[in-house]
């Protein structure tokens, strides 16, 4: 796996034999970020940590080759197989792979994270049913928690911090405290557009205020490279972009997707999954609506307008 990380870590393991295939960058000693480059659809990252007899995942991944590759990359580094993955939420990129390191690892997460895996169950078969996902187990936690969980793995000390509803209504933080390291999931991605249907957008603002309180300054998004806390700038720009056009739009009674397509991005243009507009406006209205935050939406109007703003065609699966 080729060095794509930042100039603080280092990467090992198998080479990479295409674009989109994994790397791994060491944060700290016996710490180390799975990233999968360059972040799109199904392109999560992932973590492991711990010492010589115990280690711990922090997700897995969208495809059961994938998460043979994390498995692989978790020998490689010289660590045992886990017997811990920690979920920072539902979605199928990030739970997918579960099965590859079951039954020996036990799952964590937010006890929301449980109700919303079962309930979606194989959902990303149903947005891309021409992905061959392999063998895939839905696999949710079986040991939840409400606010704050503290894990221990091989020395490192491991908090697990929920957020309130955000990316999901489920997720987790994972933040190593003595290393610097925080693992935010989806509550950023670098370089791509953050995606809100499923959470809230005011909770998202809240979550990147919890993330700068802990003031680690390596941070391994969701999805995209390993960056540090200027990502949380930068992605709360964005929120408050989407914010003021949702304001000014559902002041107007235009639907999301008039309000999305008149909108100027200016710095957001180049970030991945830019059609996500429509899918964050649609989660905002919902707020201006005075519906609870996480309130459900209708998926079949969200990924279509999707796929309306990306010019008819649906939103394509990387993995």
């Amino acid at each position: 796996m080729s060095s794509n990380g930042p100039s603080s870590g280092s990467s090992s393991g198998p080479s990479r034999a295409s674009s989109t295939d994994p790397y791994v960058v060491t944060l700290a000693p016996h710490v180390h970020a799975f990233v999968q480059p360059d972040g799109g659809w199904c392109l999560n990252n992932a973590g492991f940590l711990g010492g010589a007899d115990e280690s711990l995942l922090v997700d897995t991944a969208a495809t059961e080759r994938r998460a043979l590759l994390l498995r692989e990359a978790v020998l490689a580094a010289g660590l045992p197989l886990p017997r811990t993955v920690v979920s920072t939420h539902h979605h199928g990129d990030h739970t997918y792979g579960n099965g590859v390191f079951a039954p020996e690892a036990r799952i964590v997460g937010h006890e929301n994270c449980r109700t919303e895996q079962l309930s979606a169950g194989r959902q990303l078969h149903l947005i891309w049913p021409q992905t061959d996902f392999g063998r895939v187990e839905i696999l949710p936690p079986t040991v939840t928690y409400t606010d704050r969980l503290t894990l221990h793995v091989g020395g490192i000390e491991v908090r697990v911090i929920h957020p309130g509803a955000a990316h999901t209504t489920g997720d987790s933080i994972v933040h190593l405290p003595e290393q610097g390291v925080v693992f935010t999931g989806d509550l950023v991605f670098h370089g791509g557009t953050p995606f809100l249907p499923m959470g809230s957008l005011a909770g998202s603002l809240r979550a990147l205020a919890l993330l700068r309180s802990l003031d680690a300054p390596t941070v391994v998004p969701g999805h995209g490279r390993v960056t540090d806390p200027s990502a949380y700038d930068a992605t709360e720009r964005y929120l408050l972009w989407v914010r003021e056009l949702a304001a000014e739009g559902y002041a107007k009674g235009d639907p999301p997707l008039e309000t999305a397509r008149r909108a100027e991005p200016g710095e957001f243009a180049a970030w991945r999954e830019s059609e996500r507009l429509v899918a964050n406006l649609h989660r905002a209205y919902a707020e201006l609506a005075g519906l609870p935050e996480g309130h459900p939406l209708d998926p079949v109007a969200v990924f279509g307008d999707m796929a309306a703003m990306n010019g008819g065609e649906p939103v394509a699966c990387h993995a």
